[in-house]
């Protein structure tokens, strides 16, 4: 099959919307600590969705993970560990820098790192500044940071704007100097799902090899990068779950429930209690609606399905462009980043700033799509010289 980097990027668009979104069927989960509901989707996105879909679009799954060798699997596996911390700790980055700066941050370092080490650990870098396209490429990585450097500025620029009232309408817990070193640690371990990625690029040959169309060749590493975030995140929230005595609620909505259902988050000593500013919206709409278990389990399997989505375009997308597919990373990284904005500014983060920053927002969304489309030529010329 041949590549087709228009393809890519659209795919890697859908990608980043999946990712963007999937925390919004959350907001319909009633009674349940942040533990429990968070538990409950991860099982869906790091284990029943990654082994059902393999399974059913590729070839001889199984086969195929026991015919590579264990190096492989443990170094891929590592990297979706480390990839787990980074998880864990973006919900920090949410609470201290909100949703659209929060994401452009910890986002930014993440596409850095992960688009560019890849390619230096391979000894590949030296050539991308020989080959017009790859300079195009790295052009478009080098527009995609200053989309992020618009983003923090638009966040700064909100934090010398608003009135102390007005932050914690937004957000409850601002703080730009705790918020960015949580989101420089995020950012790096969050990189290492591209190393894990990279690492598994032996299984996606074997699964060619046993007959697996070009366009599901990532499904297979998806199943062990993912088993790897599983294991931290399960760690941490069984920990949560005992410290909290929130265990019961997989079978139950507990008794006094009803101040949880409101969206009120007493212990927000937790890191990752409230991962994402859209908890401070959930009040009035939770506020109104009985618990249930079963609806419950409905929307976090939901939210689950649509996050593991992100990673189901990207493999995708990864196959259509080219001998450059390192620069998927980046596409990928962008694309959340644009979507995560918009949502931002749905949620009216940026609701009574001036129109400077409002200018700073609108620039970071053009120079990332610009990017995007930059990288997409780049990844267009290698094949179509």
């Amino acid at each position: 099959m041949n590549a087709n980097p228009l393809l890519g990027v659209f795919l890697h668009w859908l990608g980043g919307l999946a990712s963007a979104s999937f925390y919004v069927p959350y907001r319909r989960v009633r009674g349940w600590s942040w533990e429990t509901y968070w538990l409950a989707g991860g099982v869906v996105s790091w284990i029943v969705a990654p082994w059902l879909l393999a399974g059913l679009l590729t070839s001889d799954l199984l086969p195929v993970l026991h015919g590579v060798p264990s190096s492989v699997i443990f170094w891929t596996y590592f990297f979706g560990v480390l990839w787990g911390l980074g998880g864990l700790t973006f919900g920090l980055t949410m609470r201290y820098l909100g949703l659209s700066l929060g994401m452009a941050v910890a986002l930014g370092y993440t596409a850095v790192f992960g688009t560019l080490v890849p390619p230096i650990f391979h000894g590949q870098f030296g050539q991308l500044l020989t080959q017009r396209s790859g300079v195009i490429i790295l052009v478009g990585v080098g527009i995609c940071v200053l989309g992020i450097l618009f983003a923090g500025a638009a966040g700064i620029s909100k934090e010398s704007e608003l009135s102390h009232e007005q932050k914690l309408a937004s957000i409850q817990e601002f703080n730009l100097k705790l918020g960015l070193g949580v989101a420089t640690f995020c950012g790096i371990m969050s990189s290492c799902f591209a190393f894990g990625l990279d690492a598994g690029n032996p299984i996606k040959a074997l699964t060619l090899a046993h007959g697996t169309s070009v366009m599901w060749q990532g499904l297979p590493v998806l199943v062990v990068v993912l088993a790897g975030g599983f294991t931290t995140n399960f760690i941490w929230c069984a920990i949560l779950n005992v410290r909290n005595r929130s265990y019961g609620e997989y079978l139950r909505i507990p008794a006094g429930a009803a101040a949880r259902a409101t969206g009120e988050h007493p212990r927000l000593e937790n890191p990752v209690d409230a991962p994402s500013t859209e908890m401070a919206l959930e009040s009035a709409a939770r506020a109104s609606t009985r618990p249930s278990i079963t609806v419950n389990y409905l929307f976090s399997a939901l939210a689950g399905g649509t996050w593991y989505m992100q990673f189901f375009f990207y493999t995708m997308g990864e196959t259509q462009m080219g001998r450059y597919k390192f620069s998927s990373w980046t596409l990928h990284m962008a694309s959340i980043i644009i979507f995560s904005t918009l949502w931002g500014i749905a949620l009216k983060e940026w609701r009574g700033v001036s129109r400077r920053t409002k200018v700073l927002v609108f620039l970071t969304l053009l120079t990332l799509v610009g990017s995007t489309v930059i990288v997409g030529y780049g990844n267009y010329l290698a094949i179509h010289p």
